[in-house]
């Protein structure tokens, strides 16, 4: 170093980064759950929303009858084999299970009974709503999907008609309707396949398990399994609308909101099947 010379700073030049451009921490388990919940909360306002805009529109003409036959072939028709089928495969599962643990304490022959009550009470309703449901609800947002992210829907509107009547009202309708016949057939095809299951595996007679079977169920059994039928069918056809109808962001926001209105119509036909079991109940107790 020459003399007289100023030392050089030995600190490091100050850093350029803004206090701004520092990036806030992520949010926390609890944070990631609240907005999960308000995005929840959201979504099952806009779809009471649109329910009530349906029905209230149903008093406006035009009727859509036309449209509304046609979703009844398209929805309840074509849904008609997988009912049937799920449903006599798991009238012959519960048979062999009932069977099975009755046949340990000698009580084979209340099979009949036991799956009677159960298919009319809960199981023909349930789950057809549960399975038909979700490919219901799936095709109804899939093709409403791609109607919206092809401007279709804009369209409607552009042209001064209502979205929810042309679309929604005939959906939600037809669901009303072809839920009860489904869970009708879906109903005696169970009841039939636990009757052929248990002639084969357990050898109880045809006429004794059918005898049987409408000894202990009646029709206050039946009306708690069909009132909540419709309601079930509300809930597909609106779910799987709203989230037709908010698709965005091309092919790959179909398949999302297809994704997402599977898994929002088996989670609420589940909760509303508790909530209307409580309430069947109350209205038709088991005898």
């Amino acid at each position: 170093m020459k003399p007289g010379a100023a030392p050089s700073s030995t600190r490091s030049p100050p850093s350029s980064r803004s206090p701004t451009s520092v990036r806030p921490p992520p949010p926390g388990v609890t944070g990631r759950l609240l907005d999960r919940a308000r995005t929840s909360l959201e979504h099952f306002g806009q779809i009471f929303q649109m329910t009530f805009s349906a029905f209230v529109a149903v008093v406006r003409p035009p009727l859509e009858l036309r449209a509304t036959i046609y979703q009844i072939e398209a929805l309840g028709l074509r849904s008609l084999m997988i009912a049937c089928v799920a449903a006599i495969f798991i009238g012959m599962v519960m048979a062999v299970q009932f069977s099975v643990g009755l046949q340990k304490f000698g009580g084979v022959e209340y099979t009949g009974r036991i799956i009677g009550l159960s298919f009319a009470r809960e199981l023909a309703p349930a789950m057809t709503a549960l399975i038909v449901g979700c490919r219901i609800g799936s095709g109804i947002a899939a093709e409403l999907g791609s109607m919206a992210v092809t401007e279709q829907i804009d369209a409607i509107r552009s042209l001064g008609a209502d979205p929810v009547k042309k679309l929604v009202v005939p959906r939600l309708f037809a669901c009303i309707l072809v839920l009860p016949l489904l869970s009708s057939f879906a109903l005696v095809m169970g009841f039939g396949g636990a009757m052929v299951i248990t002639k084969a595996e357990f050898g109880i007679p045809h006429g004794f398990f059918l005898k049987t079977a409408l000894d202990s169920v009646g029709f206050r059994d039946l009306w708690s399994g069909l009132f909540k039928t419709p309601f079930f069918g509300i809930i597909i056809a609106a779910v799987g609308c709203h989230f037709g109808m908010r698709t965005r962001g091309g092919t790959e926001g179909v398949g999302k909101s297809t994704t997402q209105s599977v898994v929002v119509i088996a989670i609420s036909v589940l909760a509303a099947d508790f909530l209307l079991t409580k309430v069947s109940l109350m209205i038709w107790p088991i005898r």
